[in-house]
């Protein structure tokens, strides 16, 4: 193990999560102050039509990458699960097999992005007065593809092996330098919205270059040769078994909140979704703080379960499930306490927009550690290898209750709190269920690794590396 791994198979388990969980966390907090200076660089300096231009093309982004997304959680839970198991060679095939996948759907997204993007754009009802400026914006954005597969796909490798750190480095680089282009292209140059997407475009490839850099440097089974890169077949359909059902799950929930802004908009109130957008942003940092430690389940349960080492899968669990419910309670009641001032900087000086932000942070702000809770089962789930479960329950308790929400509750009271309340309505119905499947499937499945080795293995807690090639 290099200084930037983490032994997540011996030793005790608190403050190992927390040194992986704490970088990540960074991470997306830079990631997403990153993306609302972008914002408020182009609404600032390009006008109203460019910010228009960028925010409209942030739902279709969001929905074409997920399912890609969800393939680099395939690549962590699998390159995790070998790590721990010791399985060196099999390490190697899932490093290569996994960045050859991201280079391929890196360039058949740019490929299909930038032919499509026109009608794309038509399909989501994009404003016809910004939609040649939004179509400029997403191209550009489009050819910068190949580098954010590359970029999630080589730091889902390095979280394997419990790397949380370098990735945030290049990250911080790859934003200063985005930020720096924007203000640059954007001020200097009036390049307007292309000016943001040629800024967003090179900041990626740097970020990409950094991790690329770093995998092709590494020492052990991490490292990455460009000569090896090929599809294996038995390790793509692993990554897929995991990854394809993480990425519609991915996909489902941002069907199932389009439906909940739809029944917003259909109030006609500019304030209420302006009110209800700022809420949203804030709730947001939430979000990504608690989304650390379902990458930590993720990632710590794939390692040990590869270990044999189940009754630490189960501690895994419980020191995940704290930290979150810790996380998610003190920061979603501090947005919701600090709401007006946080919301004021959103919408200065509205007071009707600031109101209606408050109201919806108290009702979904406020339980949100719930979301947390039904995150981290889904992450230990995966760890273990099953991911279409977590798709189905995902399926059917939240999205599915929140469309039955719409169409059957929201109706007996038509008022905002009424939608926002079907948030932790859902998120409870999907924890008890992922905890009930969590203790049917996981009998079988320690007992799967159980019978890999020497039961002392397991009982005593000693990794495999640690017992001689004879006794194994």
């Amino acid at each position: 193990m290099n200084r930037h791994s983490i032994d997540m198979c011996s030793g005790p388990l608190w403050n190992k999560i927390l040194i992986f969980a704490l970088p990540l966390m960074a991470s997306s907090l830079l990631q997403l102050l990153f993306n609302a200076a972008d914002v408020i660089v182009v609404g600032q300096f390009a006008g109203k039509e460019a910010l228009a231009a960028v925010g409209s093309n942030t739902a279709l982004i969001n929905l074409m990458i997920n399912l890609f997304m969800g393939l680099s959680v395939g690549a962590n839970v699998v390159i995790a699960r070998e790590l721990g198991a010791c399985r060196n060679d099999n390490v190697t095939r899932g490093v290569h097999t996994s960045m050859a996948l991201a280079f391929l759907s890196g360039v058949g997204l740019a490929a299909a992005g930038v032919v499509s993007v026109r009608q794309l754009l038509i399909w989501t009802s994009s404003p016809t007065d910004v939609i040649d400026l939004a179509a400029l914006y997403l191209r550009i954005y489009f050819l910068g593809m190949p580098a954010t597969m590359a970029y999630n796909f080589g730091a889902a490798v390095l979280r394997a092996g419990g790397d949380t750190q370098r990735p945030l480095y290049f990250l911080s680089a790859a934003g200063v330098i985005n930020l720096t282009l924007n203000l640059v292209f954007v001020i200097r140059f009036d390049m307007s919205v292309a000016g943001v997407g040629w800024a967003t475009v090179i900041s990626q490839y740097v970020s990409a270059g950094l991790i690329l850099r770093c995998l092709f440097r590494e020492e052990g089974p991490l490292r990455l040769e460009l000569k090896r890169l090929r599809l294996e077949p038995q390790v793509v359909r692993q990554i897929l078994q995991v990854g394809l059902p993480a990425g519609f799950q991915g996909i489902l929930f941002s069907l199932s909140n389009v439906v909940i802004q739809s029944s917003l908009n259909a109030f006609d109130d500019a304030v209420l979704v302006a009110g209800s957008s700022a809420s949203a942003n804030i709730e947001g940092f939430v979000y990504v703080s608690m989304n650390a430690f379902y990458q930590a389940a993720l990632t710590f349960t794939g390692q040990n379960y590869g270990a044999g080492q189940c009754k630490r899968v189960d501690r895994v669990l419980f020191w995940c499930m704290g930290y979150v419910v810790v996380t998610g309670l003190v920061l979603g009641n501090l947005a919701y306490l600090f709401g007006r001032p946080l919301a004021g900087f959103y919408a200065p000086g509205e007071e009707e927009v600031i109101t209606q932000a408050v109201i919806r942070l108290s009702l979904i702000s406020c339980p949100y550690f719930l979301c947390g809770m039904m995150d981290v089962m889904v992450g230990m789930l995966r760890g273990l290898g099953y991911s279409v479960i977590p798709m189905v329950v995902s399926l059917l308790g939240v999205c599915g209750l929140r469309l039955i929400w719409v169409a059957c509750i929201f109706p007996l009271n038509p008022i905002p709190a009424t939608l926002y309340f079907s948030y932790p309505v859902s998120w409870v119905i999907t924890v008890a269920f992922h905890g009930l499947f969590y203790l049917l499937v996981r009998r079988r499945a320690f007992a799967k690794v159980q019978g890999d080795g020497p039961s002392y293995l397991k009982t005593e807690g000693i990794h495999p590396s640690a017992v001689p090639a004879e006794q194994k």
